[in-house]
């Protein structure tokens, strides 16, 4: 393998692939060869694809000097993944981590999909989810567990976890995610990568969705760089046809946004749980690190945190996502033409569909009317503020295992999840404000440790000023796991 080649971000390869020094089908090769030696090590990658883009030249017939028109992609011929999650590619094998799903094969091509492909990404497999996206793991019977490279014994977080392990283990520059309460930003923090979660209607769902959950969910990308990120969602940002929800208006692009100086922000910024838990010494240090940071920028940082979510708040998130397992449950049987045999759902998704079929109609309503109001007041408190700091998670990767649900104890993972989740994730889910995570140090065992940002509806451009500063300040890149380095 070519070791320079492999820790290369997208901008990079792309740049490679444009100048004629290296060919889209080198670049494809040496991402075959990455996967199949570095991957069984991870299983991050559980189906490969060969799904080069049609305008760039076939890989056999590429040559170094010849960059087949390469200039009309932004990433020609890049090496790309994606998600087993929600992302349909007509023809391929989709799963979504359920063994139910184990023969199930895509009748479509979901809108984003053809926007990946359009931008010359090459897609060469599908990463590793759990089931349906319930849980912030990433270890479904289905396929087996995914581990971190960072350390193998350890979980990578979820559900993006399988995209976010083979990004940091650099089987590719960067992959595909979704996120529903964190699913890209807490693999992003267990892992050491740049975890965006775009706007409410930034990026499109359809044709197949058009809302899931009330808009809690989004669709992007795990990246090691700032500037990749801020050129895929320029490539695949947009409302398509029909969608029911419109990000507002990129003022300009926002590779444009990220070489902009950020100016004096106002961060509100809090390392205190909601929920009475401990943060870990290392990710307080961190994040103390990080508002010292801030500081020695410009930035203006006070202690503050928005008005957390009450009880009804939380009776309201709990119809939501219980309605969401119902949806899941009703539409696959639908798709299926039956619902699940019994062993073929995990012991966790088969409580939540029980806890789905519970909630009515009315109490689905009356729980978006009360987030709504929430995210109302979310927007109040971003009125004073330009963003809202958090550790991403609270405590370091736990042990693979820890996570997942047994016969005995289906929730398991539910109730052992509250040991790093503290920092509620889901309210960028619920309004639909766009946040990150970022790399921002390391704990004492050397493993990532991620900060995260929340901004205000459509202020994507704040995010990526923000991001591109902190990383000329402190870079992290460089830093790669040794598990891998094969």
């Amino acid at each position: 393998m070519d070791e320079q080649l492999r820790w290369m971000d997208a901008t990079e390869q792309a740049d490679l692939v444009r100048s004629g020094q290296v060919s889209a089908g080198e670049l494809l090769a040496e991402a075959r060869e990455r996967i199949r030696a570095i991957n069984p090590s991870l299983n991050a990658v559980i189906l490969e694809l060969d799904l080069a883009h049609d305008g760039l030249p076939a890989p056999a017939g590429n040559t170094p000097h010849d960059n087949g028109g390469s200039d009309r992609y932004p990433f020609p011929g890049v090496p790309f993944l994606v998600k087993d999650l929600a992302l349909e590619i007509a023809g391929t094998r989709f799963t979504e981590g359920s063994r139910w799903l184990a023969g199930n094969v895509s009748r479509t091509d979901q809108e984003l999909a053809r926007r990946f492909q359009r931008a010359g990404l090459a897609i060469v497999g599908k990463t590793n989810t759990c089931e349906f996206g319930l849980s912030p793991h990433c270890e479904p019977i289905l396929h087996g567990p995914t581990r971190n490279p960072w350390n193998l014994a350890l979980s990578t977080s979820g559900s993006s976890g399988g995209s976010a392990a083979a990004v940091a283990a650099g089987l590719v520059p960067m992959a595909h995610g979704n996120d529903l309460g964190g699913s890209l930003r807490y693999p992003a923090a267990w892992c050491g990568l740049f975890g965006l979660k775009p706007t409410r209607g930034r990026v499109p769902l359809g044709p197949e969705y058009g809302d899931i959950a009330g808009g809690l969910a989004a669709e992007f990308a795990l990246t090691r760089t700032v500037r990749d990120a801020a050129a895929l969602l320029d490539a695949v940002a947009g409302p398509a046809p029909g969608d029911p929800y419109c990000a507002p208006p990129q003022e300009r692009p926002y590779m444009a946004e990220m070489m902009t100086a950020p100016g004096r922000l106002r961060i509100a910024a809090t390392a205190a749980p909601n929920r009475g838990q401990t943060v870990h010494p290392d990710y307080q240090r961190t994040f103390d690190a990080t508002v010292n940071l801030l500081v020695s920028l410009g930035h203006h940082v006070e202690e503050a945190h928005p008005e957390p979510l009450d009880r009804a708040g939380h009776r309201a998130l709990r119809a939501v996502y219980g309605a969401a397992a119902s949806w899941i449950e009703g539409y696959w049987t639908n798709r299926q033409g039956h619902g699940p045999e019994p062993g073929e759902i995990e012991p966790d998704t088969e409580v939540l569909f029980e806890r789905g079929r519970k909630v009515s109609a009315a109490d689905y309503l009356q729980g978006v009317e009360e987030l709504q109001r929430f995210s109302r007041r979310i927007a109040g408190f971003l009125d004073n503020y330009d963003l809202w700091l958090t550790p991403t998670v609270g405590w370091p990767p736990l042990p693979l295992g820890t996570l997942t649900a047994t016969g005995e104890d289906p929730l398991r993972g539910e109730k052992e999840a509250g040991r790093f989740l503290m920092f509620d994730g889901e309210y960028a889910n619920i309004t639909g404000n766009p946040a990150m995570s970022i790399p921002s140090g390391t704990d004492s065992a050397g493993l990532p440790v991620g900060m995260s940002f929340l901004a205000a509806f459509g202020a994507e451009a704040t995010l990526f000023r923000l991001a591109a500063q902190l990383e000329r300040a402190n870079p992290w890149a460089a830093r790669r796991p040794t598990t891998t380095m094969l």
